[in-house]
């Protein structure tokens, strides 16, 4: 497809033990590619609310990710990866995608 730098493909990490940090995300997604930005959800008080977004320079390194990430056991709980559901849409769109890509 076209490709404008500086779109940034966005990974939704859930159901994270409230013990994982920023470094071991980083970690986590080392392996796949360049991340421009990632930011844990936290409360107010500073706690984790279980979840984070990672934005990654590469689509195929976003899929590579949700592909060998998503149900990975970190900190004994089954963690969730998957494209965040606020790509490049504002309001909630229709259905959920269907099936997996080629190849």
């Amino acid at each position: 497809g076209r490709r404008q730098g500086g779109k940034a493909y966005t990974l939704f990490v859930g159901n994270l033990n409230f013990q994982t940090n920023e470094l071991d995300i980083e970690d986590l997604f080392s392996g796949y590619g360049r991340m421009l930005k990632l930011k844990m959800v936290r409360e107010i008080d500073g706690r984790s609310k279980g979840f984070a977004f990672v934005d990654l320079a590469e689509e195929e390194d976003a899929m590579r990710a949700i592909e060998d990430l998503d149900g990975l056991q970190i900190d004994g709980r089954s963690i969730v990866v998957k494209a965040s559901e606020q790509q490049g849409r504002d309001r909630d769109g229709g259905g959920r995608g269907g099936g997996r890509g080629r190849g």
